[in-house]
């Protein structure tokens, strides 16, 4: 990556939606401008977990002003990854769909794995580098995340369902505060982080520190009321807490310092916060400047490294645990990309859908691993299930879906078959499939793959079906398969 080169990142969170802008210099990020707006999306989730059309429209005309801002970024300098909220929302791709035209860039639903390590990373890069074991902690709107590591590197990982839009709503219903509200949220709290104990035992880290929101703001009105400034103590959280009981409600204490975007969710951040000081007996927490948002920049610059995209590290770790036959999945690869490239356009969006391909056929035999019956339905849970590092949802179950479809009926895949783009991926995989049955690299360089009017057309050259008769016999199947569907293919067998 270029110095000088403009990165961007949009965290869609359940409270706020934030933008970072930086320049990239030598390895680091100077910060360009930060834009946060208080969108309350936690807030539009039904008990049904169904997003209001409210909060959906207060979220697409902040994407529109980031848009704005975003004008001339290219796709490779922007990341926007969503979290907790629209990882729950029944409808949210009602809410993608018209989110992403708006913004002009995907947007990443991202697991609570993939949202910790991005938070790691954020926090991380922005810490003096030192050898001190660090448990950081992310109070968000509707998920908590835990993560222990060591200088950039994150070894143990959590995210847990509580936060403060949530507990705001759930024990602090109009703002109301009581020391009894204080105390059951303060249970309830501990009931969900109980089992946090043995994943981030006090023994294993020696400095804790809060990222984001909730932190950053009681650590800002302890300051302002004469508390050690850039601390969270045990003493300064119950004297806070007295505050709130004391005013009786969250729209009428007046604690200095306190925003008007933080009163509706701060009693429900405090009483997390309380209770996670409680469980894991910690005296202090440091604010700590770095965030998700900081985190999904650095994966850029990452992705722009070779051998750094930690999604490539992740397909590796996959293939080694579940046994994958290294030499069949780059035969299938190599096959599949050529035939893609023959049908896609040579265009950036085609490249990186052309590179999830390669990750797909790559990974096509992880479920045999568990039973040779079935394994594309095996390898297609896994990757639908499994905390994948760097991977968003959308990409994991866009990846399992072709692992699904590699061999077998088309039915299954009616819904996802509508994309063109997986149309032309799934038949580049099918055929590659088929084509590597006898486990060795096949005569794939003289097959054309052509495409036109949702109709695709293999030709073979003369003698092709005489030397590869098994193969050609396989085609003949794969064209009868796919005149079951609302695509055509044809085969021209020679």
């Amino acid at each position: 990556m270029q110095n000088g080169t403009l990165l961007a990142a949009i965290d869609l969170g359940s409270n706020s939606f934030r933008l970072e802008i930086g320049r990239y210099h030598s390895g680091h990020i100077e910060r360009i401008e930060y834009i946060k707006e208080t969108v309350r999306q936690g807030n539009g989730l039904d008990e049904n977990k169904v997003l209001s059309q409210a909060a959906m429209e207060r979220g697409w005309d902040c994407l529109a002003r980031f848009a704005e801002r975003l004008h001339g970024f290219k796709k490779q300098q922007v990341r926007a990854v969503a979290t907790q909220t629209l990882r729950e929302a029944r409808n949210r791709e009602d809410f993608l769909r018209n989110a992403q035209a708006i913004l002009g860039f995907p947007i990443e639903v991202v697991s609570g794995h993939e949202e910790a390590r991005l938070i790691y990373q954020g926090v991380s890069h922005l810490l003096p580098q030192s050898d001190e074991r660090r448990l950081v902690v992310d109070i968000g709107g509707r998920s908590t995340e835990m993560i222990l590591g060591e200088g950039y590197n994150a070894h143990a990982m959590e995210s847990y369902r509580l936060g403060s839009v949530a507990w705001s709503q759930r024990y602090f219903p109009r703002g109301q505060v009581s020391l009894t509200a204080f105390k059951t949220a303060e249970v309830a709290a501990k009931a969900v982080l109980e089992e946090a104990l043995d994943k981030f035992p006090p023994t294993d880290w020696n400095v804790a520190y809060g990222s984001s929101g909730t932190v950053s703001a009681v650590a800002d009105i302890l300051a302002a009321h004469g508390w050690a400034s850039g601390l969270v103590t045990r003493t300064g959280l119950d004297w806070l807490i007295d505050k709130l009981v004391r005013a009786g409600n969250t729209e009428t204490v007046r604690l200095e310092a306190l925003k008007d975007d933080r009163r509706p969710v701060i009693a429900g951040g405090v009483a997390v916060l309380r209770a996670i000081f409680d469980l894991f007996d910690i005296q202090q927490m440091l604010p700590a400047q770095g965030a998700l948002r900081h985190g999904a920049l650095y994966d850029l610059i990452d992705r722009d490294t070779d051998g750094g995209d930690v999604r490539e590290r992740t397909v590796q770790w996959l293939t080694q645990r579940f046994s994958v036959d290294t030499g069949q999945a780059q035969r299938v690869s190599t096959v599949a990309t050529t035939l893609f490239s023959q049908v896609a356009a040579q265009d950036d969006q085609n490249q990186r859908y052309s590179q999830k391909l390669v990750w797909a056929a790559r990974l096509h035999e992880l479920g045999t691993h568990i039973s040779h019956d079935r394994s594309h339905h095996h390898g297609a849970y896994i990757l639908d299930n499994v905390d994948a590092p760097g991977f968003s949802l959308p990409e994991l179950h866009r990846m399992s879906q072709l692992v699904l479809g590699q061999r077998g009926k088309l039915k299954k895949l009616e819904e996802s078959l509508q994309d063109e783009l997986f149309a032309k991926q799934l038949m580049a995989l099918r055929i590659a499939v088929l084509l590597c049955h006898a486990r060795q690299m096949p005569e794939h360089e003289v097959l054309k793959l052509s495409y036109k009017n949702r109709a695709f057309r293999l030709v073979t050259p003369a003698g092709w079906a005489r030397r590869y008769p098994q193969s050609a016999w396989l085609l003949t199947e794969e064209v009868a398969a796919w005149q079951k569907t609302t695509w055509k293919f044809s085969a021209d067998i020679r």
